[in-house]
């Protein structure tokens, strides 16, 4: 389990980046061969990215927020689209068999993705009594100060 961190802190990050939130939903689970195929997919993704240089590619990190539901965070969208469509890594091939098994059927299993650019400075955060967690996780932790005790101050509306 992740340490907590009892004192308030916020994140910070150098630059533009993107929220990229993912996920499944089973809409028939008796119908196993569709889904537990994808529900090994993702993990497989995560595993590869967490291994490879973040300067290569762009990937900041994830938080698991729900069964079949990760929310990652990417350095830009090309970074993003080039993990996507690259033939060498695990999301082409998983997602070229998901449509072919989905083909038939595509109401057994539910899936979306929605992308967030996000600018420099157009963000704020806050955890207390939390281990790392969201942005907090996939960048730097610091600590809340009184230039940063608010929401308007965050994100430099004071």
């Amino acid at each position: 389990m992740a340490r907590v961190i009892p004192e308030r802190m916020i994140a910070e990050i150098e630059g533009d980046f993107v929220v990229f939130i993912i996920g499944m939903r089973i809409n028939r689970p008796w119908m196993l061969h569709k889904w537990i195929p994808a529900t090994f997919a993702m993990p497989r993704m995560l595993a590869e990215l967490s291994k490879l240089p973040k300067e290569e590619t762009g990937f900041l990190g994830y938080n698991n927020i729900g069964f079949g539901l990760v929310l990652q965070y990417w350095r830009s969208f090309e970074h993003l689209e080039a993990y996507a469509t690259a033939r060498d890594r695990a999301h082409l091939p998983a997602w070229s068999a998901f449509n072919r098994a989905m083909r038939d059927d595509r109401g057994a299993v539910g899936i979306f993705h929605e992308t967030f650019l996000v600018q420099s400075g157009q963000y704020e955060t806050l955890y207390s009594g939390m281990p790392p967690f969201g942005l907090g996780k996939a960048s730097k932790l610091v600590p809340a100060s009184a230039k940063t005790a608010s929401a308007r101050k965050r994100l430099g509306r004071d």
